[in-house]
């Protein structure tokens, strides 16, 4: 039976001596080559008939290398079950010096490798201190929801003339002198000269604004119109602020540059179209909440400010999600067997890393190794699992996000259920929804477990601090 001794190299990084007599390891070269005796095509014998000495000749060294290692390999695994020794990656060699194989004169055989432990995780989840953000949903945030969701169900129509407010008006629009330009005598080469450096500088583009977007004075020069018409205006004088921006960047001219708002555009009004908000009636609040029942106007209002208070809560308690990672990622501070790690990362780069990009990516790669343990040790403490039919749900909604909810799951069932069933026969795919899952459940168990000091936000302060905090964890 094969031995193995165990010894510290260094804190967290032990080394395993792995002594293999060669009666641990003959009887399965020796099963193994009759098995291969029993198999081999080899030219002059029949199928079954090589003599197993031929193939000893043949094949056993290689045959002799495999079950040495296969025993080996299986020996360490059995210690660190016995042992219950947590381990980081997989044992490494210590020693690359190739190993010499003879069948006829069989040896035992010592092996030493190197193992990375584990630290020790005690982390109490009330000791970890977060801001939950309570995000009032005031009145203008509540009506703005209102109106989106009249104009999403609202009615589109095409009138012939620009004269609601709420018209749109698609145009092809062009800084002046382009058509003067395109104008001039062809056959002349200075005014050809001038054509084609007029072409290449004139910014064109098409544009698409409402009539209560221009400015109230020049609103007058559209009003009337119809499609096909030309309408010549300052782009400084008919619009303004982020209007004015919009126009500029459609003309790819820079807002920076303040003589861009003096230039004349040249408007061909290509399309009109009116979308006319939806009434507060029942026809809206079927199509909002189908099967709710909704009556009127005011529980319509009240189930769409119940909608955004749970979606502002989502975002808060992603917040709260994301302050539990930094905290368990920037400070909580693990050992770890650093050298181990280093020579770990070296063996599976295959040596094409150098020295330099081993310590650069050994930083990130102890960040994601910190919160592999850190997860993995508190999933286990509070016992998250994953069922089946999780996956099988993840394996849906996947579907559907992809689809961007055009497609309902009424009347699609089979149809998903057949998607779901065949990602689910997909290893990689069990294995990442898996993790998403896993980790989800985790942060829903922390975000109770963890110290929270409510504090009220705007939702604009909300947005801008959650833009922030992306801006400088992605730069």
């Amino acid at each position: 039976m094969a031995t193995i001794t165990r010894e510290q190299i260094a804190p967290l990084n032990d080394k395993l001596v792995v002594t293999l007599k060669k009666e641990d390891y003959l009887p399965a070269v020796d099963k193994s080559i009759k098995n291969y005796a029993k198999t081999a095509n080899i030219q002059g014998f029949r199928k079954g008939m090589v003599p197993a000495g031929l193939v000893r000749k043949m094949y056993g060294p290689s045959i002799l290398q495999d079950e040495v290692i296969k025993t080996v390999d299986n020996e360490i695994n059995k210690y660190i079950a016995d042992e219950k020794l947590a381990i980081i990656a997989q044992p490494i060699p210590l020693d690359e010096t190739p190993v010499e194989f003879s069948i006829q004169d069989p040896k035992d055989y010592t092996f030493e490798f190197e193992i990375g432990l584990q630290p020790e995780i005690n982390i109490d989840p009330k000791s970890i201190n977060v801001t939950r953000y309570q995000i009032e949903v005031t009145d203008q945030i509540l009506d703005e929801e209102l109106e989106r969701l009249r104009q999403r169900y609202g009615n589109y129509s095409t009138p012939e003339t620009v004269e609601d407010e709420n018209a749109i008006i698609s145009a092809d629009i062009a800084v002046d002198g382009q058509d003067d330009a395109a104008k001039e005598d062809e056959n002349e080469s200075k005014a050809a000269e001038a054509a084609t450096e007029v072409a290449e500088t004139t910014k064109a583009a098409t544009t698409a604004i409402t009539l209560k977007e221009i400015a109230k004075g020049q609103q007058k020069e559209f009003k009337g119109k119809k499609v096909g018409d030309i309408v010549t205006v300052e782009l400084g004088k008919a619009f303004k602020g982020e209007i004015l921006d919009r126009v500029l960047s459609d003309l790819k001219l820079d807002k920076e540059d303040k003589e861009n708002a003096k230039k004349t555009v040249t408007l061909t009004i290509t399309k009109i179209g009116l979308l006319e908000p939806a009434a507060y009636d029942e026809k809206l609040f079927d199509q909002v909440y189908p099967g709710r029942d909704i009556k009127t106007e005011e529980d319509f209002k009240a189930a769409v400010k119940e909608d955004i208070t749970k979606y502002y809560g989502q975002q808060a308690s992603g917040q709260i999600h994301d302050q539990i990672y930094h905290h368990l990622t920037d400070h909580v501070t693990l050992d770890m067997p650093e050298t181990f790690l280093k020579r770990w990362m070296k063996i599976s780069s295959e040596g094409k890393k150098t020295e330099e990009e081993l310590d650069k990516d050994i930083v990130e790669f102890k960040k994601q190794l910190q919160w592999a343990l850190i997860s993995s040790k508190l999933s286990s403490d509070n016992n998250i699992q994953v069922q089946h039919e999780e996956l099988k749900d993840y394996a849906r909604h996947q579907l559907l996000n992809y689809l961007g909810g055009q497609m309902g799951l009424q009347g699609n069932e089979q149809w998903i259920d057949d998607y779901a069933n065949k990602m689910l026969a997909d290893q990689k795919f069990i294995d990442d929804a898996h993790g998403q899952i896993r980790i989800g459940k985790l942060f829903e168990v922390l975000e109770k477990q963890v110290t929270a000091k409510d504090q009220p936000i705007t939702e604009k302060e909300f947005t801008e601090m959650v833009q922030k905090h992306q801006h400088e964890h992605h730069h």
